[in-house]
């Protein structure tokens, strides 16, 4: 057997469960029984604390199973976990619930033997999570049966039915088990599951129609009133407000953060699809449902005799049509008791307490026998359809048992009395089989067995379950005895019976010290895990569950459900899974010292310990434990050739093992001292070292050999195969090439001739050759007028491709000019129809940009602008003006708006000029940067033309022909200009060219302009 399976730590190392051991300072050992102080209780606590705060939740004591509940997801249960675990030895991996599933499943086939898990602990250990788990291992590791996956979809599905009409929010758990459950899964000779069957024990009746604060009923009511449909909910006469319903408003925790019941009523009905429920019987069940809690809303009042009458006539039409019962019936059986005197019946009234005692009598009662119906419906779905094949007789059965645990409340009742009583069963037969199956292991491997010490807890199982002086034969007789019995009278005669019992105490044979902590009405039971104060108040009410009519005693039917349960787990091999919360606040990561030690005590963990320590702490094969430790001793290293037991002889002999210190068996070594084991461990780990050395070097060595001839073969190959290459693509490309000349001059020489297969080639590449140099050469832009010299043959082609280029070219410039460079390039265009070629200084005007305006916003004044209205400014430009008469310079603005050229003088607009009224403009041929606005006269009020100079006067013109549409009235004059100076006289600018610019008035009183000349024309 070799230790090769393993997985990942808290910190990511690798271990197994032996390898482990050398870190049990940081994370505790794996198996309790190799504890040193194996009697200290502060040392069990301590390994489960150091263990938890790495995260490793499982720890084994022998092959019992402790889990602590880490309250979040370890992301440990994924089919790669289950990959691991499966087909191990127990030991060889580190624990894990999925080792116990493994090792169950296996023995189970291999031994042909039915099998058991029991899983214990309080509310919120995780029982419930841990048996979903083990149920989601095997759907996913054993075969699938024969007639597909409908079983195992069922027992899957089974559960969330269960949970939700059993289940319920509590103080300690959101989802606790209000119930016992045993399951039997049904596996064929193949290993796979055929069917199933659940037992359910002790169903929390009173939870139906009470809830301590902070609690819920169960989880079904919430979640049909949550997920339930419109129409549905209206058949059923219910709303969707929780609040409206007096059995679900007792807890005032109606509504839970971590629960979504609209999400879990999917879940549930399709469920219920799946476990073969039609659609009527989910009509029925849900039809039960709801009238419980339209029960709960029942209301009385008393008439003049004090008899109890009902009152919510509408919430008694809902019942009679949901229960199918006569109306006048249910109101009868509600307000009044059926007493049968010498063969008659006669009908007595109740008052108000005895009528809402029989309606929530009547709500326990029709949802605890709906819930029974429903598992016998389940086990109906999950029975083997070929139980009449001849294979189902070799079928085998494994056991699920999901039980509460001990439970020691601040008020215990008669449901705790139950449990606990239940626990002490399943202790003594927990301590039984554990004997068994170490007297067992010993005599098979013939080792002389020791008694072993331990408290048998049969005296307190006796003081519960015997016949005529047991507690629960007092309670039924005192049930059964006519005259008026009260559960102070059960007590009375409890102290008579059972008074010199050890493990039983009351007030009353108390001495005076122990009195004050025993209430009058309340006795004391001396359990295996403690000390259990109970109070005798409700338990006659809870052991009849009259109704009035059928007596029941609920104690012995407990009592015999027990029984069956302990002959049905004796007849198979058990396993045990014990199920430990570390806080009541659910938080992870929080460690509770003083709740983990009272449960450590109430699962009887330490006896479980001291029992499987009272002989020796380790046993192993032979052939694992020379597999492991063999390196230690020199004639077993590196192998040893005779019968492994021989060899373990020889290793123990060389560690030094005192004769006390261990056994050996016919198949096992067995080790006595925990501290023997973690010596022999220990010097493995320093013997690892040195060996970890030497093979490493070994293997180095042998490695880099390995790999230098396998690298020196290759290059060889390669190189062979390289050269071959080389030589075939040599050839390949020289014959080719001589074809190719061949074909190039024999078309050459017929390059003239008509197109036929000797010229084709020729003139083909002669094309291809003028496209790729083509493609090379193409025009850069639509300026660009080069083009290769096309061959003959493709003269017309090259034309029509020139043609192709050069409109794409275009196409392409004109896709990529945005608006105001089309704007500019219209504008530049206006500017050279008028004045290329006709005005000096028009070249110069040419590389620089027309700008939208030359004033800015806060060189306008405001006034101007408010005089302007909403008229906008299309272009603003500072001017010179010279006055018609003296010819004085004036600086001036020029504004053009759509409408308008207006002059302004500061904050003063002097004069507009309407485009309708603007005849012309006028200027030189010359570089000078004057030019005159020839206005319409209509009357001799009228302003004469003006006389402008501009910095910019290509573009001051440009613009301004373009916005009074004036393209066509630009007059460019050489020599003289004439303009109208005021009414009836004309003005004379006169032009003459020069060295420098030059304006002044002349002696003719014409307006004298010498500008340079800058080109010739």
């Amino acid at each position: 057997m070799r230790y090769r399976a393993s997985a990942l730590g808290s910190d990511g190392v690798r271990i197994t469960m032996e390898s482990a051991l050398t870190a049990r300072d940081r994370v505790g050992v794996q198996d309790f029984v190799l504890l040193e102080n194996f009697t200290s209780e502060a040392a069990f606590i301590e390994n489960l604390r150091r263990r938890f705060r790495e995260n490793l939740i499982y720890t084994y004591i022998g092959p019992v199973l402790v889990s602590v509940n880490p309250y979040r997801d370890l992301q440990i249960y994924s089919r790669q976990h289950m990959e691991r675990y499966r087909g191990v030895s127990f030991y060889e991996v580190p624990p894990h619930l999925f080792a116990v599933a493994d090792t169950v499943y296996r023995a189970l086939r291999t031994e042909r033997r039915d099998q058991a898990v029991m899983i214990s602990g309080e509310s919120g250990a995780g029982k419930t999570e841990a048996t979903k788990r083990l149920l989601q291992f095997y759907a996913e590791t054993c075969p699938a049966p024969e007639r597909g996956g409908a079983v195992r979809d069922r027992l899957l599905q089974s559960n969330p039915v269960l949970e939700a009409f059993g289940n319920a929010k509590t103080l300690r758990n959101d989802n606790s088990s209000r119930f016992g459950k045993y399951m039997d899964v049904q596996f064929d000779f193949k290993g796979a599951p055929v069917g199933g069957h659940i037992l359910s024990y002790l169903l929390e009746k009173s939870r139906v129609v009470h809830q301590n604060h902070g609690e819920r009923n169960f989880h079904v009511f919430y979640q049909l009133l949550e997920g339930g449909e419109e129409e549905m909910l209206r058949r059923l006469g219910l709303e969707r407000n929780p609040q409206s319903y007096l059995y679900l408003v007792k807890g005032q925790c109606a509504k839970v953060s971590s629960i979504n019941d609209k999400s879990d009523w999917k879940v549930v009905r399709k469920a219920l699809t799946v476990i073969d429920f039609t659609e009527d019987e989910i009509e029925d069940l849900l039809s039960i449902v709801a009238s419980v809690l339209h029960l709960g809303n029942i209301h009385f009042a008393a008439d003049e005799e004090s008899n109890a009458q009902v009152t919510t006539e509408n919430q008694l039409k809902y019942l009679t049509r949901l229960l199918g019962v006569e109306g006048s019936t249910l109101r009868e059986a509600l307000t009044h008791r059926k007493i049968i005197a010498k063969g008659e019946e006669l009908l007595s009234p109740l008052n108000l307490e005895q009528a809402a005692y029989v309606r929530d009598a009547l709500a326990k009662a029709v949802y605890s026998r709906t819930f029974t119906w429903l598992v016998r419906k389940i086990n109906r779905s999950l029975a083997s359809k070929d139980a009449e094949s001849p294979s189902w007789r070799s079928t085998t059965v494994l056991g699920l048992l999901d039980i509460y645990g001990f439970e020691v409340f601040q008020h215990n009742s008669f449901e705790q009395f139950c449990i606990n009583y239940c626990n002490e069963k399943l202790q003594q037969l927990f301590i039984e089989l554990t004997l068994k199956s170490e007297q067992e292991e010993y005599e098979a491997e013939g080792i002389a067995w020791e008694p072993v010490q331990y408290f048998n807890n049969k005296i307190i199982c006796d003081l519960v379950e015997e016949k005529f002086k047991g507690i629960i034969s007092i309670l039924d007789e005192e049930c059964l005895r006519p005259g008026e019995a009260t559960d102070l009278t059960f007590l009375e005669k409890l102290e008579d019976t059972i008074k010199h019992h050890p493990h039983f105490l009351t007030h009353k044979l108390a001495d005076q010290r122990t009195r004050k902590s025993l209430g009058r009405g309340e006795f004391r039971l001396l359990h295996y895990a403690g000390e259990v104060t109970y109070s005798v108040t409700g338990f006659l009410d809870k052991n009849n569950d009259l109704l009035f009519r059928n007596l029941k005693e609920v104690a012995t039917q407990f009592k015999m459900s027990l029984l069956q349960l302990v002959e049905i787990l004796k007849s198979k091999e058990p396993a045990y899974v014990r199920c430990i919360k570390p806080n009541d606040a659910k938080q992870p990561g929080r460690f509770d010292e003083v709740l983990i030690r009272h449960q450590v005590k109430y699962l009887g963990l330490m006896e479980n310990l001291r029992v499987r320590r009272a002989g020796f702490a380790y046993r192993r094969k032979y052939e694992a434990f020379l597999q492991r430790y063999k390196s230690l001793c020199p004639e077993t290293w590196p192998t040893w050739k005779g019968r492994p037991q021989d060899g373990v002889a020889v290793l123990v002999r060389h560690l030094g093992y005192k004769p006390e210190e261990y056994k050996m068996g016919r198949t096992k070594i067995f080790i006595r001292f925990p501290k023997t084991l973690f010596a022999t461990e220990d010097a493995l780990e320093v013997r690892r070292q040195s060996l970890a050395t030497k093979i490493q070097a070994a293997w180095r060595g042998f490695h880099w050999r390995q790999k230098f001839l396998r690298v020196k073969r290759s290059a060889i190959c390669i190189q062979s195969w390289w050269r071959g290459t080389l030589g075939r693509r040599k050839a390949a490309k020289r014959k080719w090439a001589a074809q190719t000349i061949r074909r190039l001059i024999r078309g050459f020489i017929l390059r003239h001739a008509p197109r036929c297969p000797e010229n084709a080639f020729f003139l083909d590449h002669v094309r291809t050759s003028f496209l790729l140099n083509l493609r090379r050469h193409l025009p850069r832009n639509i300026l660009d007028t080069s083009w290769p010299t096309p061959p003959p043959a493709l003269h017309e082609a090259s034309e029509l491709l020139r043609e192709l280029c050069m409109k794409n070219m275009v196409w392409k410039y004109c896709r990529s000019i945005s608006p105001e460079w089309k704007q500019q390039l219209q504008q530049k265009a206006v500017a050279s129809e008028i004045f290329k070629g006709k005005k000096d200084n028009y070249p110069q005007s040419v590389p620089r940009l027309f700008i939208s305006t030359r004033l800015g916003a806060d060189e306008i004044s405001p006034k101007v602008l408010q005089a302007l209205g909403s008229e906008p400014i299309q272009y603003a430009v500072p001017v010179v003006k010279y006055d018609r008469k003296g010819y004085k310079a004036r600086s001036r603005q020029l504004l053009l708006t759509p409408n308008a050229v207006v002059i302004v003088e500061d904050a003063k607009v002097k004069q507009r000029i309407d485009y309708t009224n603007l005849t012309g403009i006028s200027v030189s041929s010359l570089s000078d940067s004057l030019f005159v606005l020839h206005v319409q006269r209509e009357d001799n009020k009228q302003k004469g033309d003006v006389v402008l100079q501009s910095d910019h006067v290509i573009e001051t013109l440009t613009k301004t022909a373009l916005s009074a549409d004036r393209v066509n009235n630009i007059n460019i004059n050489q020599g003289s200009i004439t303009f109208a100076g005021g009414p009836g006289r004309d003005g004379i600018i006169d032009f003459t060219p020069g060295s420098e610019l030059l304006i002044t008035k002349a002696k003719n009183g014409h307006l004298a302009v010498v500008a340079p000349r800058l080109n010739s024309r």
